[in-house]
């Protein structure tokens, strides 16, 4: 009972903690792609786009985290591993692909797989910069 209360309350936790990144990436990703693509856009789907993103992005880095041994703080050796960039690399190519997807302009046409882009680089690097500078 006891391992299934605590599976249960790691994932509740997964999912606060993934909507609580998922609202700031949303707003940064709402304004970089509202000045990318010169209309507005739809932030609920940019929301969801965002909530899917960081839920995986933090399976990844978890994963790796757990691959290398690195669970407990300090990161600065996590942070400099090879199999972390190839995760971060992949966790931009899903984010690039969700946000061309799932974000209508509203015009009801999809958003530009380059501005797709833009938003999640500006996301990365302002997420990273946080990262480092807590590490």
């Amino acid at each position: 009972m006891t391992t299934f209360l605590t599976v249960i309350s790691s994932l509740l936790w997964w999912v606060l903690y993934s909507s609580m990144a998922a609202l700031v990436f949303a707003l940064i990703g709402w304004s970089v792609l509202r000045w990318t693509e010169r209309c507005a856009v739809v932030f609920n789907r940019i929301y969801l786009a965002c909530l899917v993103w960081t839920m995986l992005g933090m399976l990844l880095v978890v994963g790796v985290a757990a691959y290398e041994g690195h669970l407990h703080p300090p990161y600065g050796a996590l942070l400099t591993s090879g199999l972390l960039r190839w995760a971060l690399v992949l966790d931009m190519l899903i984010g690039t692909v969700l946000l061309w997807r799932l974000v209508p302009r509203i015009d009801a046409r999809r958003i530009r797989p380059g501005s797709a882009c833009m938003a999640v680089a500006v996301i990365m690097a302002i997420s990273f910069g946080v990262a480092t500078s807590l590490a």
